[in-house]
Protein backbone atom coordinates (compact mmCIF):
# COMPACT_ATOMS: atom_id res chain seq x y z
CA UNK A 1 0.00 0.00 0.00
CA UNK A 2 1.09 3.76 -0.61
CA UNK A 3 1.98 6.13 1.69
CA UNK A 4 -0.40 8.29 2.94
CA UNK A 5 -0.71 11.72 0.72
CA UNK A 6 -0.89 14.56 3.15
CA UNK A 7 -2.77 17.61 1.50
CA UNK A 8 0.02 19.95 2.87
CA UNK A 9 3.28 18.37 1.07
CA UNK A 10 1.13 18.40 -2.40
CA UNK A 11 2.29 21.01 -4.86
CA UNK A 12 0.24 22.42 -8.01
CA UNK A 13 2.11 20.88 -10.99
CA UNK A 14 3.23 18.56 -9.15
CA UNK A 15 4.00 14.81 -11.40
CA UNK A 16 2.64 11.75 -10.35
CA UNK A 17 4.71 8.95 -12.17
CA UNK A 18 3.51 6.56 -14.57
CA UNK A 19 2.44 2.93 -13.41
CA UNK A 20 1.89 0.35 -16.16
CA UNK A 21 -1.23 -2.02 -15.74
CA UNK A 22 -1.20 -5.12 -17.77
CA UNK A 23 -4.17 -6.54 -19.34
CA UNK A 24 -4.84 -9.68 -20.83
CA UNK A 25 -7.80 -11.51 -22.15
CA UNK A 26 -8.22 -13.04 -18.31
CA UNK A 27 -8.34 -9.96 -17.09
CA UNK A 28 -11.40 -9.20 -19.49
CA UNK A 29 -13.40 -12.02 -18.71
CA UNK A 30 -13.09 -11.56 -14.81
CA UNK A 31 -14.51 -8.25 -16.10
CA UNK A 32 -17.21 -9.31 -17.56
CA UNK A 33 -17.65 -11.79 -15.04
CA UNK A 34 -17.99 -8.92 -11.98
CA UNK A 35 -19.93 -6.27 -14.75
CA UNK A 36 -22.34 -8.27 -16.13
CA UNK A 37 -20.94 -7.23 -20.28
CA UNK A 38 -20.44 -10.39 -22.04
CA UNK A 39 -20.09 -8.33 -24.98
CA UNK A 40 -17.90 -10.50 -27.43
CA UNK A 41 -16.34 -7.68 -28.67
CA UNK A 42 -14.10 -8.08 -25.23
CA UNK A 43 -13.84 -12.02 -25.47
CA UNK A 44 -14.18 -13.43 -28.61
CA UNK A 45 -11.85 -12.47 -31.24
CA UNK A 46 -13.91 -14.05 -34.22
CA UNK A 47 -16.68 -12.10 -33.44
CA UNK A 48 -14.76 -8.70 -32.63
CA UNK A 49 -13.01 -8.61 -36.19
CA UNK A 50 -16.43 -9.44 -37.73
CA UNK A 51 -17.47 -6.10 -36.88
CA UNK A 52 -14.30 -4.76 -37.81
CA UNK A 53 -12.31 -4.25 -34.63
CA UNK A 54 -8.72 -5.10 -35.04
CA UNK A 55 -8.94 -7.38 -32.38
CA UNK A 56 -10.54 -7.82 -28.81
CA UNK A 57 -10.82 -4.66 -26.71
CA UNK A 58 -10.98 -4.28 -23.11
CA UNK A 59 -14.05 -2.77 -21.64
CA UNK A 60 -14.07 0.93 -21.55
CA UNK A 61 -15.22 0.96 -17.80
CA UNK A 62 -12.09 -1.11 -17.31
CA UNK A 63 -9.71 1.10 -18.84
CA UNK A 64 -11.44 3.90 -16.46
CA UNK A 65 -11.01 1.33 -13.74
CA UNK A 66 -6.96 1.54 -14.17
CA UNK A 67 -7.36 5.23 -14.10
CA UNK A 68 -9.06 4.96 -10.76
CA UNK A 69 -7.07 2.28 -9.05
CA UNK A 70 -3.75 4.51 -9.85
CA UNK A 71 -5.31 7.89 -8.38
CA UNK A 72 -6.03 5.66 -5.20
CA UNK A 73 -3.06 3.85 -5.18
CA UNK A 74 -1.11 6.75 -5.10
CA UNK A 75 -3.11 8.85 -2.28
CA UNK A 76 -3.77 6.04 0.22
CA UNK A 77 -5.49 5.43 2.65
CA UNK A 78 -7.77 7.18 4.06
CA UNK A 79 -8.07 9.55 0.98
CA UNK A 80 -11.04 9.29 -1.09
CA UNK A 81 -12.33 9.80 -4.25
CA UNK A 82 -14.98 12.19 -4.33
CA UNK A 83 -15.27 12.84 -8.51
CA UNK A 84 -13.80 11.21 -11.40
CA UNK A 85 -14.61 11.48 -14.76
CA UNK A 86 -12.78 10.49 -18.30
CA UNK A 87 -14.06 10.86 -21.85
CA UNK A 88 -13.10 7.46 -23.49
CA UNK A 89 -10.63 8.08 -26.88
CA UNK A 90 -9.36 5.33 -27.73
CA UNK A 91 -9.44 1.17 -27.67
CA UNK A 92 -7.23 -0.79 -25.37
CA UNK A 93 -6.68 -3.57 -28.40
CA UNK A 94 -6.01 -6.68 -26.10
CA UNK A 95 -4.27 -9.78 -28.31
CA UNK A 96 -4.20 -12.67 -27.55
CA UNK A 97 -0.73 -13.32 -26.79
CA UNK A 98 1.66 -13.39 -23.39
CA UNK A 99 2.37 -9.90 -23.87
CA UNK A 100 -1.56 -8.73 -23.76
CA UNK A 101 -1.67 -4.98 -23.80
CA UNK A 102 -0.77 -2.25 -21.18
CA UNK A 103 -2.90 0.55 -19.97
CA UNK A 104 0.19 3.21 -18.60
CA UNK A 105 -1.51 6.10 -16.35
CA UNK A 106 -0.22 9.30 -15.19
CA UNK A 107 -1.13 12.48 -13.25
CA UNK A 108 -0.58 15.94 -12.37
CA UNK A 109 -1.81 18.01 -9.75
CA UNK A 110 -3.62 20.34 -11.21
CA UNK A 111 -5.49 22.24 -8.54
CA UNK A 112 -5.58 22.48 -4.69
CA UNK A 113 -8.81 23.34 -3.55
CA UNK A 114 -10.37 23.90 0.18
CA UNK A 115 -11.20 21.27 2.39
CA UNK A 116 -8.15 18.93 1.97
CA UNK A 117 -9.57 18.74 -2.02
CA UNK A 118 -7.05 18.12 -5.23
CA UNK A 119 -7.93 17.86 -8.33
CA UNK A 120 -5.65 15.20 -10.06
CA UNK A 121 -5.74 15.35 -14.32
CA UNK A 122 -4.55 12.08 -15.63
CA UNK A 123 -3.09 10.82 -18.51
CA UNK A 124 -3.71 6.94 -19.94
CA UNK A 125 -2.57 5.66 -22.88
CA UNK A 126 -1.75 2.02 -24.35
CA UNK A 127 1.01 2.17 -26.96
CA UNK A 128 0.64 5.19 -28.68
CA UNK A 129 -2.87 6.22 -28.28
CA UNK A 130 -4.02 7.39 -25.48
CA UNK A 131 -7.26 6.09 -24.15
CA UNK A 132 -8.66 8.41 -21.90
CA UNK A 133 -9.16 12.20 -22.42
CA UNK A 134 -10.56 14.67 -19.84
CA UNK A 135 -9.49 12.37 -17.24
CA UNK A 136 -9.48 13.89 -13.95
CA UNK A 137 -10.36 13.00 -10.67
CA UNK A 138 -10.65 15.44 -7.26
CA UNK A 139 -9.06 13.27 -4.37
CA UNK A 140 -9.91 14.25 -0.35
CA UNK A 141 -6.42 13.86 1.58
CA UNK A 142 -5.47 13.96 5.22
Amino acid sequence: MAATVKYDEVTVGQAIPAVEFPVHRVDLVKYAGASGDFNPIHWNERFAKSVGLPDVIAHGMFTMAQGGRFVTDWAGDPAAVVDYGVRFSSMVVVPDDDKGAVITVSGIVEEKLEDKRVVVVLTAKSGDSRVLSKARAIVQLS
